[in-house]
């Protein structure tokens, strides 16, 4: 399995605790810190979520917390389950915003919560 790297940045806002778990990332992609990620059902593995996604994966569920390169094969990372998260520093799939990402993590009952900053 390949490498992950923890780069920080201003992604984590506010005072809500934060809780990561390790995840499994599914090989072809290059992620970065606050990709927000979907879960492909059929394998339990992660990916960047995307709307149109029809495998799981089209709901978000958890924000990467560190740069992961799985472009030669799974790799093992920490995410985020618990957090709030600056809405300018999440790394979005095609056909998420901020708010339909937020409304998902509402609908789930998810401790993740974006925050628009001014």
């Amino acid at each position: 399995m390949g490498e992950a790297t923890f780069v920080p940045n201003d992604l984590l806002v506010s005072d809500v605790p934060v809780i990561t778990r390790n995840i499994t990332i599914v090989s072809g992609q290059n992620l970065k810190r606050g990709a927000v990620l979907g879960n492909i059902t059929a394998s339990d593995k992660y990916t960047l979520s995307a709307s149109a996604a029809a495998d799981g994966s089209q709901t978000p569920a958890l924000v990467l917390a560190t740069d992961c390169d799985a472009s030669a094969g799974d790799v093992v990372a920490a995410a985020y389950a618990s957090g709030a998260f600056n809405s300018t520093k999440l790394i979005l799939g095609a056909g998420h915003t901020a708010a339909t990402v937020e409304a998902a993590f509402r609908k789930a009952g998810a401790p993740l919560y974006v925050r628009v900053l001014k």
